[in-house]
């Protein structure tokens, strides 16, 4: 029984932020997976959430689709992926639509 105690002391988590592994009990202390949440921001330096909706600033050329999102456009419900810059997004007629951030403002 004296096994199980010291496999919980020894408990470590990988901290990608820092690059090491740190114990379990410091990473939950420090809340390190609060620390690897990715903020996004607009053109205008507004912080995006899943589900907002946001205009384009700038025409845009949609590769593969042979067609032009204008500025002023409106896409509803955008999604937030894992990189700060990237928002996926639905548009009619366009599957698998990815915006870069710097090309939007939030409505």
């Amino acid at each position: 029984m004296a096994d199980t105690e010291t496999a919980a002391d020894d408990a470590f988590v990988y901290d990608e932020a820092s690059g090491e592994w740190v114990s379990a009990a410091e990473a939950a202390a420090t809340g390190g997976a609060d620390s690897s949440v990715v903020v996004v921001r607009d053109a205008v330096g507004n912080v995006l959430a899943d589900g907002d909706q946001v205009t384009l600033i700038k025409d845009l050329t949609v590769k593969g689709a042979g067609q032009t999102l204008k500025r002023g456009t409106l896409i509803k419900s955008i999604r937030l992926t894992g990189d700060a810059q990237e928002i996926d997004c639905r548009f009619d007629g366009i599957k698998g639509l990815v915006l870069r951030a710097e090309f939007v403002k939030k409505r």
